[in-house]
């Protein structure tokens, strides 16, 4: 990997929440448009984005995207955005009410994990997810770690 250049989850992501699957564990996800401005589009496909600390909120029936981090785009000089301001996310009445009362249930929030573009238009996929506890956190390590060993074993035997 060239240094200074992020590792992206699939080919084609803008920005990818990698960090969100150590910290949640992931119910539900969705595919949701964004309403964003020229600068902040430009902006995406030169720089990228921060997903880490982002997540998604339902306020007056709209779903809105807080703390995603898209960085100003440099030509734009004064005409720019703010790169930390709420974007409002594009789905269908039905799933927005859907996630509403599955929100209300006790520890549930929704965190973006990819931002993508798909035929041209920027999509954001959010997952509703429930907080991990300490120990799911290391039973997740551990099962990772096991499946590293046998797949190193696996090609140690093939050889």
């Amino acid at each position: 990997m060239a240094k200074g250049k992020k590792r992206k989850a699939a080919p084609g992501d803008v920005a990818s929440n990698r960090a969100a699957s150590h910290r949640y564990e992931f119910l539900d996800k969705l595919e949701c448009g964004m309403v964003l401005t020229g600068t902040e589009v430009k902006s995406l496909r030169d720089n990228g984005a921060t997903l880490k600390d982002g997540f998604a909120l339902i306020r007056d029936g709209e779903l809105w995207l807080q703390n995603v981090h898209i960085p100003p785009y440099g030509p734009a000089a004064r005409e720019n955005h703010d790169p930390e301001r709420p974007r409002k996310l594009l789905a269908h009445r039905r799933e927005i009410e859907r996630l509403i009362g599955k929100t209300h249930e006790r520890g549930l929030t929704l965190v973006p994990t990819r931002l993508y573009f798909k035929d041209g238009r920027a999509k954001v996929e959010i997952a509703l997810a429930r907080g991990k506890d300490r120990f799911d956190k290391r039973e997740s390590i551990k099962k990772r770690d096991t499946e590293r060993d046998v797949q190193r074993q696996l090609r140690e035997v093939n050889r």
